[in-house]
């Protein structure tokens, strides 16, 4: 495809073109995976770094405590990695009515008692034993670094320390981690976490052992025991990443590749797969057919997503019935050009985050995600380590007819999701959007300008959102053009213009191919709406 580059949106931002290119929302983590890339590193060991060192610039959205997911293109096929956590021994519904009474319908928002296990220490290590070229004490080097010697706070992250500090403050061990200066930062303020660093050192030197059954499991089991939690360092003991296959599905001669359940990347697919029969093509990019008709997708696959994915083990439909063929065409048949609906599921049985990917010269591409879920997750830090853990637990329900009924060992409903397409078989694009169920929705929107309309990574990541809450409720951005907001609100669309647009729409990071990559290498882009930096050499 010839991308276009006469597209342009208010931005900040220009297309990045190296042969080696890491894109995140933090430019210091960003510059970490370059140095890692720069000393003989690979695209793996640069996602690493730079996971690891958004972990300090970035402890708002992510932390050692989080959860994580990876697509890789390894030179010569595509592997998924599902680094969520699982559910401790003693999480029963039981437990929770027993401690939050018959009407807990969830486990809690906050505390020890929505911590789930958490796998992305244990996804960065499976990555570089599998894949890696460096040590892993190398790897992580630079975030040991910037851990000890600090990091001035930037404009999106203090905007969110300040915004969580009043409900996370009495959480156990925050306000020792996160507000040391008795308050939350201030923008440009340094912050130092000495503790993490311990935490780093400690895992690069077992191979992660010390973090999964090792001293920091031990640690984090004494402080839950401490304060009314019951996840235990043998919970850490039996956990282990998972190698998986991608599912995907072909749209305008591309594939798109998501992880699979209990995330909601299939949402993304089933909103292509619908999106699919329609000829976007032949509407303008941003008028208000093209904008309804992805808008309804995104419903109807929402729809089916909340209704129906949980962990496999539990699921009353598989993935492939979910995206099969006829059923989507149906699906599609429901929507009315001319007005906003309101969707049930089908029946298809009858047929916090953070976003990094990097890519360098010998081809190989990473599409990376970790997540404390609800900005810094449960609130709770071991002090010893700097583990900030997640709330992943909160995402299970304690009802009977849920597919996603809490259970020990079972993975919660997960919205964090990397996203890769190829086209033949061949890897074009690693990329992701952050932002709960923000992120499919990024995937459809930017996929749509991009495959269909032909324009540029960053005029795709530039362009204005909207995003899809519930009902007929959405909100849009305030740089969208008031005429198409006056157009979707005629056909029945509720909307809400915002003006903070970090907090409603996400922020993503694009990697193309533009061909052989010793030579040709790649185009990059990094969105305006947060703090970060698409770099390459």
């Amino acid at each position: 495809m010839n991308l276009r580059y006469d597209i342009a949106y208010p931005s900040v931002r220009l297309p990045v073109f190296a042969r080696n290119v890491v894109a995140t929302s933090h430019a210091l983590a960003a510059q970490a995976g370059l140095r890692i890339l720069q000393q003989g590193g690979n695209a793996v060991d640069a996602a690493v770094a730079t996971a690891a060192a958004m972990t300090i610039c970035e402890p708002v959205s992510n932390g050692l405590g989080s959860d994580a997911f990876c697509i890789l293109w390894d030179g010569q096929r595509l592997h998924g990695l599902n680094a969520a956590g699982h559910a401790p021994a003693t999480w029963t519904p039981a437990y929770f009515r027993g401690k939050y009474g018959d009407g807990a319908a969830t486990p809690p928002r906050r505390g020890f008692d929505s911590v789930t296990v958490p796998g992305a220490v244990a996804g960065w290590v499976a990555l570089s034993q599998r894949f890696g070229r460096l040590p892993l004490a190398d790897v992580l080097a630079p975030a040991i670094d910037i851990a000890e010697r600090g990091c001035p706070v930037p404009v999106v992250v203090q905007r969110k320390w300040a915004a969580a500090t009043p409900e996370l403050q009495s959480q156990p061990g925050f306000a020792d981690a996160f507000l040391p200066w008795g308050r939350a930062p201030q923008v440009g303020e340094l912050f130092r976490f000495p503790a993490a660093a311990r935490a780093l050192r400690a895992i690069a030197q077992t191979q992660g052992e010390a973090f999964y059954g090792g001293e920091i499991a031990h640690a984090i089991e004494r402080m839950a025991a401490q304060h009314g939690g019951s996840i235990r360092a043998s919970d850490f003991a039996h956990y282990q990443p998972e190698w998986v296959e991608p599912i995907g599905i072909d749209y305008r001669g591309y594939t798109l590749h998501e992880i699979g359940p209990s995330g909601q990347g299939i949402a993304a697919l089933i909103a292509l797969g619908i999106l699919g029969r329609f000829d976007l093509a032949a509407l303008a990019a941003d008028g208000v057919p093209s904008q309804h008709l992805q808008i309804e997708a995104m419903k109807l696959a929402f729809a089916d997503v909340y209704r129906y994915v949980a962990d496999p083990s539990s699921m009353e439909v598989t993935p492939a019935q979910m995206l099969d063929d006829a059923y989507l065409a149906s699906r599609a048949r429901l929507i009315d050009p001319q007005r906003a609906q309101v969707f049930a599921p089908g029946n298809p049985a009858r047929g916090g985050t953070i976003y990094l990917t990097a890519a360098d010269a010998d081809g190989m591409m990473v599409s990376f995600i970790q997540s404390n879920y609800m900005g810094f997750g449960s609130g709770c830090v071991e002090p010893t380590f700097g583990i900030s853990l997640q709330n992943r637990g909160h995402g299970f329900s304690l009802r009977e007819d849920s597919p996603n009924r809490v259970a020990p060992g079972k993975r919660p409903f997960h919205t964090i999701i990397p996203a890769f397409l190829t086209q033949g078989g061949r890897p074009v694009m690693s990329f992701g959007v952050m932002g709960a169920n923000m992120q499919p929705q990024g995937h459809v929107q930017t996929l749509v300008r991009m495959l269909d309309h032909g324009m540029n990574p960053q005029a795709a990541c530039d362009a204005p959102r909207w995003r899809f809450n519930q009902g007929l409720s959405l909100n849009i951005e305030a740089t969208a053009d008031p005429a198409l907001v006056q157009g979707l609100r005629a056909l029945g669309h509720a909307f809400e213009v915002i003006h903070d647009s970090y907090q409603d729409f996400g922020a993503g990071q694009f990697i193309w191919r533009l061909g052989d990559p010793a030579t040709e290498g790649y185009v990059a882009a990094s969105d305006a709406r947060r703090d970060g930096l698409a770099a390459g050499f």
